[in-house]
């Protein structure tokens, strides 16, 4: 074998190496939700009853949707609108591309009903966000004061 014919071998296998790299980074990108989540919290119940806050942000390019919240807080775990200061339960919630989606009080929330026990102020709840595109998330939700409002403070 030529000097020519082993570099040309190695050239190619080069170029085959860097565009399988190139083109990988291509399919992995652009088009998914990229989900991160910040500023969740669980104000200590005073019932057998809870809510749930927290802030879903997709720096990706495409949208998603929070279909489910699962806990082992509850088995009867849900996810609610409200509108007029009225509140409902819907099936899923936009986490829109470049945006977020702000469960707060007042507002969007998860509801915890028929709690299996009354988290105090300390502790931590898990949860799992489940997504139409994006792996599940799991989360803790520091347990905090009943008033706790961060956007009043």
């Amino acid at each position: 074998m030529t000097r020519r014919t082993v570099l040309a071998g190695v050239l190619a296998g080069v170029l085959a190496l860097t565009t399988g790299l190139a083109l990988a980074g291509c399919s992995t990108g652009s088009d998914e939700p990229e989900l991160k989540v910040t500023g969740a919290y669980l104000p200590q119940p005073v019932s057998d009853m809870a809510a749930g806050f927290l802030v879903v942000q997709n720096s990706g390019s495409s949208a998603d949707r929070l279909t489910s919240v699962t806990s082992p807080l509850s088995d009867d775990v849900t996810i609610h609108e409200t509108k007029n200061q009225q509140m409902r339960e819907v099936s899923s919630f936009e986490v829109p591309a470049k945006g977020e989606l702000d469960l707060e009080r007042g507002g969007n929330h998860i509801m915890f009903m028929k709690l299996k026990q009354k988290p105090k102020q300390g502790e931590k709840v898990s949860v799992e966000l489940h997504f139409e595109k994006a792996d599940p998330i799991t989360v803790d939700l520091p347990v905090k004061e009943t008033t706790h409002n961060p956007k009043k403070q």
